[in-house]
């Protein structure tokens, strides 16, 4: 088993930045991926952007490419999601998640965090 813990959310202006950050618990020497999602009000859940929990390769979505960061403490078991430049259409529940060895997508999740930018 693996826990996720989500902080940092918050209400800010377009244009702002913020620092997410994600914990990770247990069974954290089976985790091969961390990832971020997000889902506004209304909208289907989406994919921000996931890094290689050993190679530290990433991987965004279009719509935050050049604007949101992911990075690593492992010593921590902890991924960060650096947002710059935020816009009124990135307020979503962030939620962050892990693939572990031996299964196939994201299969734990953090109960999320919510981020509002207003105009």
């Amino acid at each position: 088993q693996v826990q996720l813990v989500e902080s940092g959310g918050g209400l800010l202006q377009a244009g702002g930045s913020l620092r997410l950050s994600c914990a990770a618990s247990g069974r954290t020497f089976n985790i091969n991926a961390m990832g971020w999602f997000r889902q506004a009000s209304g909208k289907e859940r989406e994919f921000v952007g996931s890094m290689r929990w050993s190679g530290g390769n990433t991987v965004y979505a279009d719509s935050v490419k050049g604007r949101f960061t992911i990075s690593r403490e492992k010593v921590k078991h902890t991924v960060y999601l650096q947002m710059d430049a935020l816009k009124p259409e990135d307020t979503a529940l962030y939620y962050c998640a892990a693939s572990v060895v031996g299964s196939s997508g994201y299969h734990y999740w953090g109960q999320g965090t919510q981020v509002t930018v207003s105009l």
